[in-house]
């Protein structure tokens, strides 16, 4: 995964942060340039894989999620081989085989995933996957896979190695809804491991089928907390990024999800937009012609900061966009919610308010005029004198912005705010 950070100013060209005729343009590249280079050192982000961990060994399995498994005696990797290798092994010996092998891999740790792999298990567990008279089999399997995903790329390569990707595609049309979700979890691993393998989920056909599944009138929440995490992960890493075709194919399933009353698909939903805006102003123009714009506002007030933390980071791309962007977003009342953001007790929200309004401060003298009449300066100047370093360096920036592209009027009223001192502690 690509992280961000800001060029030190000291590396930067600095020829284009004094004052000209044609601010306006100059901030939006800088912009642009700081932006492509944003924040390596914040992980505020979903994981882009999960595993499905248990505590202890007394589970149930497809108990959990409604079905039928029993419990068995957890038996070695060695024991679980022998059994797989025997040609007339009885089907229930077999099942407790699979979900002993689940429940290995299920344990807080990487290394049961390479034990599986080295015993030479995940041959045996693929083929599982086609046996559709033995649904809790499937299950078993496919929860077995899904962990064998959530490890290292090599961990990883293994599952799309061995060939379980169109098994895993076929039974996102298992008549059983718990087999078929195990298996969006699983295949949701595999594409949040590269752009790669994400592309090879793409290709393999999974954005219908999640389409469909998501506008079914008896879709689960489960379901939709699986497809949300599973689109976000089609949505996320930049080398390349996910195709605009592509992207374009997913929107009416996170227009939808944007609907949930489910703060978790809310949140996974709005991962999904922020990863689509991480880029130029085509994608940017995307999210806001898909109409996402106004709910990202709203959920700017959101009680669970799970969904004000990616509906935010969602704004603040798109407002590194062009000018016209930037405005729309200006223009559905987005300041009108900073002054409890740039106050929040989070510091992270704190920081990315910061940085959103940095980019605001770098458009035009009208889309400054915006942050003043919002009466944000003060709040800017507040955080400079005493926030935390990075959601100072952040009001810096957002200083610097103003300075460079606003007015002389806009100048002075933030010169009366008494913000000198502490931009000259900065320099410390």
């Amino acid at each position: 995964n690509e992280y961000k950070s800001y060029l030190s100013f000291t590396h930067m060209d600095r020829s284009g942060f004094f004052k000209n005729t044609s601010r306006s343009d100059e901030n939006r590249k800088n912009r642009q340039h700081q932006v492509t280079q944003l924040r390596k050192d914040r992980r505020g982000e979903q994981i882009s894989k999960r595993r499905q961990v248990i505590e202890d060994t007394t589970d149930d399995g497809m108990a959990e999620s409604g079905g039928l498994t029993n419990s068995v005696e957890l038996i070695d990797t060695h024991q679980i081989k022998q059994i797989f290798l025997e040609s007339d092994a009885n089907p229930d010996k077999v099942f407790s085989a699979v979900q002993s092998c689940r429940k290995i891999l299920s344990k807080k740790s990487h290394r049961q995933i390479d034990e599986v792999i080295n015993m030479g298990l995940l041959p045996h567990l693929v083929h599982f996957l086609t046996l559709d008279g033995s649904p809790e089999l499937q299950f078993e399997s496919c929860w077995a896979i899904t962990n064998i995903a959530s490890g290292n790329p090599l961990q990883t390569k293994a599952v799309v190695e061995g060939g379980a990707v169109p098994h895993l595609m076929r039974l996102l049309s298992s008549t059983n809804a718990h087999v078929a979700e195990q298996a969006i979890w699983a295949l949701g691993n595999v594409a949040g491991d590269s752009a790669m393998y994400r592309d090879f989920v793409i290709e393999s056909g999974i954005i219908p089928l999640l389409v469909d599944m998501t506008a079914s009138t008896t879709a689960s929440i489960t379901l939709h907390r699986h497809v949300a995490w599973t689109l976000s992960n089609l949505c996320r890493n930049k080398d390349p990024p996910t195709s605009i075709e592509s992207l374009t194919k997913m929107i009416p399933s996170i227009r939808l999800l944007l609907s949930s009353e489910d703060h978790s698909v809310l949140s996974d939903a709005c991962w999904a937009v922020s990863y689509i805006t991480d880029g130029g102003s085509e994608r940017i123009q995307l999210a806001i012609q898909s109409g996402f714009v106004t709910t990202l506002v709203t959920f700017l007030e959101h009680p669970e900061i799970s969904v004000v933390s990616p509906a935010l980071r969602a704004i603040g791309n798109i407002v590194t966009g062009n000018d016209e962007q930037t405005q729309h977003v200006i223009n559905h009342g987005l300041l009108s919610q900073f002054s409890k953001l740039l106050y929040h007790q989070k510091p992270s929200i704190q920081k990315e308010a910061t940085w959103t309004i940095s980019n605001i401060t770098a458009g035009t003298p009208t889309q400054i005029q915006a942050v003043i009449d919002a009466n944000l300066l003060p709040y800017l100047v507040t955080i400079l004198t005493r926030g935390e370093f990075k959601c100072q360096r952040e009001a810096t920036w957002a200083v610097m912005n103003l300075t460079a592209g606003g007015t002389p009027q806009q100048i002075k009223r933030l010169y009366s705010l008494n913000c000198l001192a502490p931009l000259v502690r900065m320099l410390e």
